[in-house]
């Protein structure tokens, strides 16, 4: 297997291509070994765009394989051209042909990885309106790299369980249901849902960490259902799906009060790991992902577990809103370059 890691460009009409121009000029050693699988013109383009009239670009170079990475000298953006180059885009609109584009890198990176031929993918936001426009039948990329894997190893896709890791230096946690409405997230709090996030959780951990992971659960009502005054869901699915866990040998407790499950998970003076806990089980999206953003979105990274492949992504969307203006921060992408070398070589 390559080491190189793939960079998706995400929507051309969003931040993608600009923080990933930002990302190869300001952190060579994140950097490191990366790729872009994207339009040759789009980076261009956006390393113009930060350079500013007059004065040079950040180089971008073309290469025709994966191998070349690696023989590249450091001071450029190595792209490799993987899609047709998107026409007609407008910085911080929504459109079919960006959603393409974007959505195609994706694919092109999944079956890359599932093949051997690079270590891990990371990658920039895509806008889901404009990859639905695109006539892509699925919410994001979790979803569309599950389809993916499913199809790589000849299996339907509910065989191919994922979940979403949010991570950063000082918290993580790992969601039970992703993209849904909060009712039907509610609803997806069943036995074994919970068990099966507990167990890919167990998993993917150990395999990072090289030990078993101390895993704390929220419960899903306030104070935990306060002994069933509040709900029942974790009397009657929660705890049980914790014991067959433990049961299992999985390191898991709870549950626990959502509203400071997080806090005695949280690192503590900068030390990793010197919580409570090494991640949280959160039972719903903004439960889980409220805590990370609030410490830093620039800071926060996305780790889809579950995947025959590693891929992570920074924690945040397209930023419509200031595409193209030079003002997005590309912490978050660093992050997720770093995070993604970790995991691709364990």
């Amino acid at each position: 297997m390559s080491g190189a890691i793939a960079i998706t460009l995400g929507d051309p009409a969003g931040i993608g291509p600009e923080i990933i121009a930002k990302a190869f000029r300001d952190a060579p050693g994140a950097t490191r070994g990366a790729f872009v699988a994207g339009d040759v013109a789009t980076l261009r383009r956006a390393s113009q765009a930060l350079a500013g009239p007059g004065r040079p670009a950040w180089p971008v170079a073309q290469i025709e394989t994966v191998a070349e990475v690696s023989t590249l000298p450091p001071g450029c953006i190595p792209v490799l051209q993987v899609i047709a180059p998107p026409a007609n885009i407008v910085m911080g609109q929504v459109s079919a042909e960006a959603g393409r584009a974007a959505g195609d890198c994706v694919v092109w990176a999944a079956r890359a990885a599932l093949r051997g031929e690079i270590a891990a993918i990371v990658t920039a936001p895509l806008h889901k309106e404009a990859l639905a426009a695109a006539g892509f039948p699925y919410p994001g990329h979790t979803e569309l790299l599950q389809a993916e894997a499913a199809a790589h190893l000849g299996r339907s896709v509910a065989d191919v369980p994922v979940r979403m890791m949010l991570a950063n230096d000082e918290l993580r946690t790992v969601l039970v249901s992703i993209h849904m409405s909060l009712r039907n997230a509610i609803e997806a709090v069943h036995f074994e849902g919970v068990l099966q996030t507990l167990r890919i959780t167990h998993r993917a951990l150990s395999h990072a960490l090289g030990r078993a992971p101390r895993i704390g659960v929220a419960g899903l009502n306030p104070h935990a259902g306060e002994g069933g005054l509040f709900g029942s869901e974790e009397r009657e699915t929660i705890a049980p799906a914790i014991a067959a866990a433990r049961a299992e040998g999985i390191d898991a407790n709870g549950p626990h009060a959502p509203d400071t499950v997080f806090m005695r998970a949280r690192a503590r003076h900068g030390v990793p790991d010197s919580g409570e806990f090494d991640v949280v089980i959160a039972m719903y999206h903004d439960q889980g992902l409220i805590p990370v953003k609030y410490l830093g979105v620039e800071k926060g990274v996305n780790v889809t577990l579950g995947l025959p492949l590693v891929r992570t992504s920074p924690d945040h969307g397209t930023a419509f809103d200031i595409a193209g203006t030079g003002l997005a921060d590309a912490s978050s992408l660093v992050e997720a370059l770093r995070m993604a070398r970790t995991l691709g070589s364990a």
